[in-house]
């Protein structure tokens, strides 16, 4: 067995879909089934492992990446397709916090010195 045998190959497929092959064991499943990955029947007993189609190329590329990313973790080899890498959008500069308010008695009282 090489050490490529080993290696879990996350890809997109020619159809568009992405899927996942290679020596996948229990915990490789549960961080797979995690991901959003499905197991399905295939022919000649064999099962083939990918992501829900048509939810959106970043969606897949999310899933993907932090498939591979749980995987490596793990201590699992791992190719991750360059096509699913995923770089987060650049959120909006969020505004700065208004002064705090300070406790202010009401008007009909008069005001604790």
């Amino acid at each position: 067995m090489t050490p490529d045998d080993e290696t879990i190959r996350i890809t997109r497929g020619q159809g568009g879909e992405v899927e996942v092959s290679g020596r996948i064991d229990a915990v490789a499943k549960e961080v797979l089934l995690r991901a959003g990955f499905l197991f399905l029947p295939a022919l000649r007993g064999r099962v083939w492992v990918r992501l829900p189609f048509d939810l959106g190329r970043e969606w897949e590329n999310r899933h993907a990446a932090w498939a591979a990313g749980m995987l490596s973790t793990a201590r699992y080899s791992v190719h991750l397709d360059p096509d699913l890498r995923y770089t987060p959008p650049d959120e909006p500069a969020t505004p700065a916090r208004p002064p705090a308010m300070t406790a202010q008695a009401p008007p009909s009282r008069p005001q604790r010195r």
